[in-house]
Protein backbone atom coordinates (compact mmCIF):
# COMPACT_ATOMS: atom_id res chain seq x y z
CA UNK A 1 0.00 0.00 0.00
CA UNK A 2 1.03 3.53 -0.74
CA UNK A 3 0.76 6.52 1.01
CA UNK A 4 0.24 9.49 -1.16
CA UNK A 5 -0.77 12.07 0.93
CA UNK A 6 0.63 13.24 3.26
CA UNK A 7 4.16 12.09 3.05
CA UNK A 8 4.47 9.88 0.45
CA UNK A 9 5.58 6.37 0.92
CA UNK A 10 5.06 2.92 1.58
CA UNK A 11 2.70 2.18 4.78
CA UNK A 12 0.36 -0.79 5.43
CA UNK A 13 -3.67 0.01 6.84
CA UNK A 14 -2.15 -1.68 10.72
CA UNK A 15 0.82 1.13 11.37
CA UNK A 16 -1.65 3.52 8.91
CA UNK A 17 -3.87 3.69 11.66
CA UNK A 18 -1.90 2.97 14.76
CA UNK A 19 -1.62 6.58 16.05
CA UNK A 20 -5.36 6.67 15.26
CA UNK A 21 -6.58 7.30 18.82
CA UNK A 22 -10.80 8.69 18.23
CA UNK A 23 -11.69 8.00 21.35
CA UNK A 24 -9.32 10.69 23.18
CA UNK A 25 -11.18 13.31 20.85
CA UNK A 26 -14.86 12.86 21.96
CA UNK A 27 -16.23 15.71 22.99
CA UNK A 28 -18.01 16.59 26.66
CA UNK A 29 -21.57 16.54 25.25
CA UNK A 30 -21.50 13.61 22.69
CA UNK A 31 -18.52 11.08 21.35
CA UNK A 32 -16.14 11.68 18.33
CA UNK A 33 -18.23 10.42 15.45
CA UNK A 34 -16.60 8.75 12.49
CA UNK A 35 -18.09 7.43 9.42
CA UNK A 36 -17.01 4.54 6.98
CA UNK A 37 -18.24 3.62 3.71
CA UNK A 38 -17.14 2.15 0.45
CA UNK A 39 -18.09 3.24 -3.23
CA UNK A 40 -17.48 2.59 -6.73
CA UNK A 41 -16.18 4.95 -9.18
CA UNK A 42 -19.49 6.38 -9.73
CA UNK A 43 -20.58 6.73 -6.48
CA UNK A 44 -22.48 3.97 -5.47
CA UNK A 45 -22.77 2.43 -2.09
CA UNK A 46 -23.93 -0.76 -3.16
CA UNK A 47 -23.61 -3.71 -5.55
CA UNK A 48 -26.73 -6.16 -5.64
CA UNK A 49 -27.80 -4.32 -2.46
CA UNK A 50 -25.28 -4.70 -0.17
CA UNK A 51 -21.75 -2.77 0.25
CA UNK A 52 -19.62 -6.47 0.99
CA UNK A 53 -18.85 -6.81 -3.26
CA UNK A 54 -17.35 -3.43 -3.66
CA UNK A 55 -14.11 -3.56 -1.50
CA UNK A 56 -11.21 -5.93 -1.72
CA UNK A 57 -9.47 -7.16 1.24
CA UNK A 58 -7.77 -4.28 2.12
CA UNK A 59 -11.08 -2.45 2.55
CA UNK A 60 -12.23 -5.08 4.59
CA UNK A 61 -8.91 -4.77 7.16
CA UNK A 62 -9.16 -0.82 7.24
CA UNK A 63 -13.22 -1.35 8.70
CA UNK A 64 -12.09 -4.20 11.03
CA UNK A 65 -9.01 -2.23 12.64
CA UNK A 66 -11.03 1.07 11.98
CA UNK A 67 -13.98 -0.67 14.61
CA UNK A 68 -10.93 -1.80 17.04
CA UNK A 69 -10.37 1.78 17.69
CA UNK A 70 -14.05 2.62 18.83
CA UNK A 71 -16.06 1.90 21.56
CA UNK A 72 -19.55 1.27 19.12
CA UNK A 73 -20.50 0.98 15.91
CA UNK A 74 -23.61 2.27 14.85
CA UNK A 75 -26.35 1.82 12.28
CA UNK A 76 -29.47 1.94 10.82
CA UNK A 77 -32.59 -0.98 10.55
CA UNK A 78 -32.42 -0.93 6.35
CA UNK A 79 -28.57 -1.51 6.70
CA UNK A 80 -29.31 -4.27 9.88
CA UNK A 81 -31.82 -5.93 7.71
CA UNK A 82 -29.62 -6.29 4.28
CA UNK A 83 -26.10 -7.16 6.08
CA UNK A 84 -27.37 -8.99 9.27
CA UNK A 85 -24.67 -8.31 11.46
CA UNK A 86 -22.51 -10.83 13.71
CA UNK A 87 -20.97 -9.61 16.85
CA UNK A 88 -18.13 -7.06 16.79
CA UNK A 89 -15.48 -8.58 18.64
CA UNK A 90 -16.45 -12.16 19.03
CA UNK A 91 -12.91 -13.97 18.82
CA UNK A 92 -10.59 -13.55 22.25
CA UNK A 93 -7.42 -11.80 20.27
CA UNK A 94 -9.84 -9.04 18.82
CA UNK A 95 -11.44 -8.35 22.76
CA UNK A 96 -7.29 -8.77 23.98
CA UNK A 97 -6.23 -6.33 21.17
CA UNK A 98 -9.28 -3.83 22.21
CA UNK A 99 -8.13 -3.91 26.14
CA UNK A 100 -4.29 -3.43 25.06
CA UNK A 101 -5.83 0.06 23.26
CA UNK A 102 -7.73 0.93 25.71
CA UNK A 103 -11.19 0.66 24.39
CA UNK A 104 -13.95 -1.45 25.91
CA UNK A 105 -13.06 -4.63 24.78
CA UNK A 106 -17.00 -5.88 23.84
CA UNK A 107 -17.92 -2.65 21.76
CA UNK A 108 -21.70 -1.34 22.17
CA UNK A 109 -23.51 -2.20 19.01
CA UNK A 110 -26.10 0.55 18.35
CA UNK A 111 -28.94 0.28 16.33
CA UNK A 112 -31.27 2.99 14.77
CA UNK A 113 -34.98 1.93 13.99
CA UNK A 114 -37.72 4.28 14.37
CA UNK A 115 -39.92 1.01 13.92
CA UNK A 116 -38.21 -1.68 15.71
CA UNK A 117 -37.91 -3.44 12.85
CA UNK A 118 -35.49 -6.12 12.91
CA UNK A 119 -34.64 -9.30 12.10
CA UNK A 120 -34.15 -10.28 15.18
CA UNK A 121 -32.42 -14.02 13.81
CA UNK A 122 -29.50 -12.29 13.12
CA UNK A 123 -26.10 -13.54 14.36
CA UNK A 124 -26.01 -10.26 16.24
CA UNK A 125 -28.63 -11.27 18.57
CA UNK A 126 -27.78 -14.92 18.65
CA UNK A 127 -23.87 -14.37 19.57
CA UNK A 128 -24.45 -12.43 22.95
CA UNK A 129 -22.44 -9.05 23.16
CA UNK A 130 -24.11 -5.38 23.99
CA UNK A 131 -26.97 -4.30 21.78
CA UNK A 132 -28.30 -0.35 22.32
CA UNK A 133 -31.54 0.23 20.38
CA UNK A 134 -33.05 3.77 19.75
CA UNK A 135 -36.82 3.60 18.53
CA UNK A 136 -39.58 5.42 18.60
CA UNK A 137 -41.58 2.30 18.83
CA UNK A 138 -43.16 0.88 21.57
CA UNK A 139 -42.79 -2.30 20.87
CA UNK A 140 -41.07 -5.05 22.85
CA UNK A 141 -38.08 -6.73 21.85
CA UNK A 142 -37.73 -10.89 22.11
CA UNK A 143 -35.80 -12.36 24.34
CA UNK A 144 -32.39 -12.48 22.65
CA UNK A 145 -28.59 -14.04 23.71
CA UNK A 146 -27.50 -10.59 23.65
CA UNK A 147 -27.81 -7.99 26.06
CA UNK A 148 -30.73 -5.95 24.71
CA UNK A 149 -31.33 -2.60 25.47
CA UNK A 150 -33.93 0.23 24.63
CA UNK A 151 -33.85 3.73 24.26
CA UNK A 152 -37.65 5.28 23.03
CA UNK A 153 -37.94 8.97 21.29
CA UNK A 154 -41.16 10.51 20.83
CA UNK A 155 -42.01 10.47 17.36
CA UNK A 156 -38.67 10.16 15.65
CA UNK A 157 -35.31 9.18 17.07
CA UNK A 158 -33.62 12.43 17.71
CA UNK A 159 -29.84 11.68 16.89
CA UNK A 160 -28.41 14.73 18.89
CA UNK A 161 -29.95 13.43 21.83
CA UNK A 162 -29.02 9.68 21.25
CA UNK A 163 -25.50 10.95 20.87
CA UNK A 164 -25.72 12.63 24.54
CA UNK A 165 -27.37 9.57 25.87
CA UNK A 166 -24.60 7.24 24.99
CA UNK A 167 -21.79 9.74 26.18
CA UNK A 168 -23.10 10.51 29.78
CA UNK A 169 -24.62 7.32 30.15
CA UNK A 170 -22.82 4.84 28.57
CA UNK A 171 -19.39 6.64 28.49
CA UNK A 172 -19.46 5.86 24.91
CA UNK A 173 -16.35 8.07 23.76
CA UNK A 174 -16.20 7.36 19.95
CA UNK A 175 -18.65 6.00 17.60
CA UNK A 176 -17.93 4.62 14.05
CA UNK A 177 -21.24 4.81 11.72
CA UNK A 178 -21.51 1.86 9.37
CA UNK A 179 -24.37 3.09 7.04
CA UNK A 180 -26.84 2.95 5.54
CA UNK A 181 -27.11 5.81 3.21
CA UNK A 182 -29.89 7.76 4.96
CA UNK A 183 -28.63 7.42 8.72
CA UNK A 184 -25.50 8.81 7.23
CA UNK A 185 -27.17 11.87 5.94
CA UNK A 186 -29.41 12.60 9.17
CA UNK A 187 -25.40 12.59 10.89
CA UNK A 188 -23.99 15.09 8.88
CA UNK A 189 -27.25 17.24 8.79
CA UNK A 190 -27.52 17.66 12.24
CA UNK A 191 -23.57 18.47 12.07
CA UNK A 192 -22.60 15.52 14.49
CA UNK A 193 -20.01 13.97 11.91
CA UNK A 194 -16.11 14.88 12.90
CA UNK A 195 -14.59 12.61 10.13
CA UNK A 196 -15.03 10.54 7.03
CA UNK A 197 -13.45 7.02 6.32
CA UNK A 198 -14.28 6.78 2.66
CA UNK A 199 -12.58 3.57 -0.08
CA UNK A 200 -13.28 4.01 -3.79
CA UNK A 201 -12.85 0.89 -5.26
CA UNK A 202 -11.62 1.02 -9.21
CA UNK A 203 -14.64 -0.21 -10.81
CA UNK A 204 -18.45 0.99 -11.88
CA UNK A 205 -22.33 -0.36 -11.58
CA UNK A 206 -24.69 2.60 -12.36
CA UNK A 207 -27.83 2.02 -12.41
CA UNK A 208 -29.96 3.37 -9.25
CA UNK A 209 -28.03 1.93 -6.15
CA UNK A 210 -27.78 4.54 -3.25
CA UNK A 211 -24.97 6.59 -3.08
CA UNK A 212 -23.36 7.18 0.98
CA UNK A 213 -26.14 10.37 1.42
CA UNK A 214 -29.54 9.67 0.59
CA UNK A 215 -32.83 11.85 1.41
CA UNK A 216 -33.18 14.98 1.91
CA UNK A 217 -30.71 17.66 0.97
CA UNK A 218 -27.84 18.60 3.60
CA UNK A 219 -28.62 22.15 5.02
CA UNK A 220 -25.71 23.31 2.96
CA UNK A 221 -22.48 22.77 1.89
CA UNK A 222 -20.00 20.65 4.25
CA UNK A 223 -16.47 21.56 3.68
CA UNK A 224 -13.84 18.52 4.09
CA UNK A 225 -10.08 18.53 3.99
CA UNK A 226 -7.97 15.46 3.00
CA UNK A 227 -6.34 13.76 5.84
CA UNK A 228 -4.60 11.01 3.97
CA UNK A 229 -4.93 9.18 0.57
CA UNK A 230 -3.56 5.65 0.50
CA UNK A 231 -3.60 2.97 -2.90
CA UNK A 232 -3.30 -0.11 -3.47
CA UNK A 233 -4.04 -1.43 -7.02
CA UNK A 234 -5.96 1.16 -8.00
CA UNK A 235 -8.38 1.30 -4.50
CA UNK A 236 -8.14 4.82 -2.98
CA UNK A 237 -8.31 5.37 0.90
CA UNK A 238 -9.15 8.81 1.62
CA UNK A 239 -9.48 10.23 5.53
CA UNK A 240 -11.76 13.33 5.74
CA UNK A 241 -11.78 15.97 7.96
CA UNK A 242 -14.79 18.36 8.71
CA UNK A 243 -13.09 22.09 8.51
Amino acid sequence: MRRLIPDPGETTVERQLDSYRPWEQGHEERPFVATNFAVTVDGRATIGGKSGPIGSDADTEMLVRLRGRFDAVMIGAGTMRVERYGGIASKQETRERRASLGVHPDPLMVLISGRLDLPWDAPLFDEGGRVLIFTASETEPPETAASVDVVRHDDRVDLVAALRHLRQQHDVRAVLGEGGPHLHSQLWAAGVVDELFLTTAPRMTGGDAPRILEGKPLPGTTELELAWLLEQEGELFARYRRR
